[in-house]
């Protein structure tokens, strides 16, 4: 039972470092990225559609992305769901395909994507703590209820703590290498 708690909680550690990863793939470094539009939400005949299942998503060139819609009908509702969107692109639409010129980032716009990807790195590192608390509270019932002893107990609290380490250890890898990678010019 108490080895259940400590792969249940790794896969949830690994979880949110994930969600971590794919929230920075949706922040604009001045480079295209496909990640950057492949979420956003069409109106598609009165359903929200994510736009990777209404178009094709390619980056031809380091600064633009071309999105090639498989109906042509929905280009103009592609254009718009990309307006609403925030962000900060303007489509250009030339009857088949919409292109996406990106610009590249100023200084304060860069410091404000390193806020940015700071403050997710913290959510995330929150997060994995309160998996640790709620294994160790299940570990120290297991104990209270006899289930397992002193000595075991110890040992998982601690197995527990090392997982922790892991997983804080690897949101402060990928956030360093995000923002690097906002911060190069």
């Amino acid at each position: 039972m108490t080895n259940e708690i400590l792969a249940a909680t790794e896969r949830k550690m690994a979880r949110a470092v994930e969600v971590m990863e794919r929230d920075f793939a949706g922040l604009r470094t001045g480079r295209a990225s496909a990640a950057l539009v492949e979420r956003i939400p069409v109106d598609y005949y009165g359903t929200a559609t994510p736009l990777n299942q209404l178009a094709g998503i390619s980056v031809p060139e380091p600064h633009q992305i071309v999105i090639q819609p498989w109906d042509r009908s929905v280009l103009g509702a592609i254009e718009k769901a990309i307006i609403k969107s925030d962000i900060g692109l303007t489509p250009n639409v030339d009857g088949t395909v919409v292109r996406l010129n990106v610009p590249p980032l100023t200084e304060e716009r860069r410091r404000e994507l390193v806020r940015l990807v700071h403050k997710r790195m913290e959510e995330a590192r929150v997060e994995i703590r309160n998996f640790r608390r709620d294994a160790a509270d299940e570990i120290r019932k297991a104990e209270r209820a006899g289930e397992i002893g002193a000595d075991e107990a110890h040992r998982l609290l601690e197995a527990l703590q090392r997982l922790t380490d892991r997983f804080i250890a690897e949101v402060d890898r990928v956030g360093g290498h995000k923002e690097q990678e906002v911060l190069e010019v």
